[in-house]
């Protein structure tokens, strides 16, 4: 019994499998966060021209 549970890889692949999805997760949400960020900028000059045209 104590052999078939040192032997047993299962829980170790799930775990693997976990880490890459948190690592993923992080990823996309770093990125995601850059992105809005230069949106953020984009959007913001696009609307102080916008604002200087209309003056």
């Amino acid at each position: 019994m104590g052999r078939h549970f040192l032997k047993d890889r299962c829980g170790a692949t799930a775990i693997e499998y976990a880490l890459i999805a948190g690592l993923i997760a992080l990823a996309i949400v770093v990125g995601a966060a850059q992105t809005g960020q230069q949106l953020k900028a984009s959007y913001g000059n696009v609307a102080s021209k916008v604002t200087a045209a209309n003056q």
